[in-house]
């Protein structure tokens, strides 16, 4: 008599989906660890095996075809169109909170044989169990969308108050700050980086921004790109962020130019000068012949032609001599040259040996405070310039805004608001300038008594 063996059925195979809303969630939190520990119970109890698990750390909004591990997923049921698997995810919410791809979605599903379930939610292939399913996949889109549009409130209302919120540009970095959150606060070396690169194009040092480029590939704390170098597109973002004038602005949420609670790198007025070179408008070039080798050059004069000298090194067999020459052609000592130390130590010897007239100390004394007089005067003089031409931009502002309001073409409004910008610009600058003016915290006599013992010994 033979027995027949009795054929064991083989266990439903299974695939487990988690997924969290970001990596910082992932990195700071236990959503996946979570989440893949009660879809494997949940397993268990079913009698499933589980194949393999997908876990996926972006939004849920959005395209499921861009989440890896989804794209993944759907992969590994390609590879096997014969076996008919289940997805066990933890919550429709993780499925998808868009209603267009949580169908779109489930057509995908079924299309590959395999039967989704899911730990909150049961799934019903009836006229009512569609429907249900539908009005969840809505209410999650709903509570999505709800919570983006509050999240964007709260950051465009923080905004207003003057706090950027958004990825620290180069320079900065977040601290917790007095005012409650997170706020801006220099981060150096790469502050003292930004601010050199900003003040050197505005004032010439820089001819363009390739120089402003290469500056920045020259300091080795400067961030780079995958290739080593540092983009043209990054230098020209650097220039032009008003966050660097201690200013914010956001085109979509209309702040324009709102005063930020950070401390700039540098001045509103320097911003403008960068500006203004990057369009072509103003041309400042790096001044040539300035060196700190020959401190002399240009003041000692020829003894035979009455010219100023030159200096330059010139390359002996084994290292290089610094002297002093005559460049004037015609002249008896042209070309001819003097060691650097023995003309600036004859130099050394006259400043030491100068005594000055007792009469010098009252005419110095009298040219100073004229000079004292004179810059007081020109000091109220520019603050009154500068209320004036305050004024005169508020006079403008109020015509421009009345231009607009009787006009309906969206060419000239466009216009007009790039002149109010442009305005606007001008006059916190000339705020900027009003909060910086100098104050006379001491008398002329504490001033001048430091310059006079100069002059008593030079």
């Amino acid at each position: 008599m033979t027995q027949t063996k009795k054929e064991i059925p083989q266990a439903q195979k299974a695939i487990i989906y988690c997924r969290v809303s970001s990596k910082k969630q992932r990195d700071e939190g236990s959503g996946l660890d979570s989440q893949e520990h009660r879809c494997r119970e949940y397993a268990e109890e079913k009698g499933y095996q589980v194949a393999a698990m997908f876990p996926d750390d972006v939004s849920g909004g959005g395209d499921f075809m861009n989440r890896p591990g989804m794209v993944a997923l759907l992969a590994f049921l390609d590879a096997s169109p014969h076996e008919k698997y289940v997805v066990i995810f933890d919550d429709l919410k993780r499925y998808a909170r868009d209603t267009e791809f949580h169908l779109k979605l489930k057509r995908e599903m079924i299309r590959r044989n395999a039967r989704r379930e899911c730990l909150n939610f049961r799934f019903e292939d009836s006229p009512e169990g569609k429907f249900i399913e539908t009005i969840f996949a809505a209410q999650g889109e709903l509570e999505r969308e709800q919570n983006g549009r509050q999240v964007r409130q709260k950051m465009q209302a923080r905004m207003e108050q003057g706090f950027w919120v958004f990825h620290a540009p180069v320079g900065y970095c977040y601290a917790s700050g007095k005012h409650g959150g997170k706020e801006l606060v220099r981060n150096e070396p790469l502050a003292s980086i930004i601010q050199e690169a900003f003040e050197g194009y505005a004032c010439g040092r820089f001819d363009s921004q390739v120089e402003v480029k290469r500056f920045f590939e020259s300091q080795p704390e400067f961030p780079r790109g995958p290739s080593g170098i540092v983009k043209q597109q990054r230098v020209a973002e650097i220039l032009t962020h008003p966050i660097y004038a201690g200013y914010i602005t956001h085109k979509n949420w209309k702040i324009s130019w709102a005063q930020g609670r950070h401390e700039p790198l540098i001045s509103l007025e320097t911003f403008e000068k960068v500006q203004e070179r990057r369009k072509g408008a103003t041309k400042a070039p790096a001044r040539k012949n300035l060196s700190l080798d020959f401190p002399l050059r240009g003041f000692v004069l020829c003894h035979d032609c009455n010219k100023p000298l030159t200096a330059c090194w010139s390359t002996g067999k084994r290292k290089k001599y610094p002297y002093y020459l005559c460049d004037t052609k015609g002249c008896v000592s042209y070309r001819k040259s003097i060691r650097r130390d023995k003309i600036e130590g004859e130099f050394d010897e006259i400043i030491r040996s100068l005594q000055p007239a007792k009469n010098l100390f009252e005419v110095a004394r009298a040219m100073f405070r004229d000079a004292w007089d004179q810059r007081a005067v020109q000091a109220e003089n520019l603050v009154m310039t500068l209320k004036q031409d305050m004024k005169l931009i508020e006079k403008q502002l109020e015509e421009i805004i009345e231009r607009i309001m009787n006009t309906s073409n969206t060419t000239v409004i466009s216009a007009y608001e790039a002149k109010i910008e442009k305005l606007e610009i001008n006059k916190l600058i000339l705020v900027e300038k009003l909060a910086k003016r100098p104050t006379r915290q001491d008398t002329f006599d504490q001033f001048i008594e430091h310059a006079m013992v100069f002059l008593a010994n030079p």
